[in-house]
């Protein structure tokens, strides 16, 4: 199976989410939130640098979790901003 290529914009909100991950781990350890999560500490260093700009909605949801984020407030701020 071929994976269609990011777009550019796709390759933003992931940049986008991974940053907000970033900001509300705060002083925690990679290791503890991806274990409050139930992820590898592999995946979340992915997610927030940006290599992995797509995760799963359940990979998304137990972050948010982990973090104590609303998962509205997490998909509002990864949207796009208004042209």
């Amino acid at each position: 199976m071929v994976r269609t290529p990011l777009t550019q914009e796709e390759r933003e909100r992931g940049e986008r989410l991974g940053r907000l991950l970033r900001a509300a781990r705060g002083p925690r350890s990679m290791a503890e939130v991806a274990a409050g999560a139930g992820i590898s500490a592999e995946t979340l260093r992915k997610i927030e640098t940006g290599r992995a700009p797509t995760p799963a909605f359940f990979t998304v949801a137990a972050l948010a979790g982990a973090l104590g984020l609303s998962l509205d407030d997490l998909m509002a701020r990864c949207s796009l901003l208004p042209a």
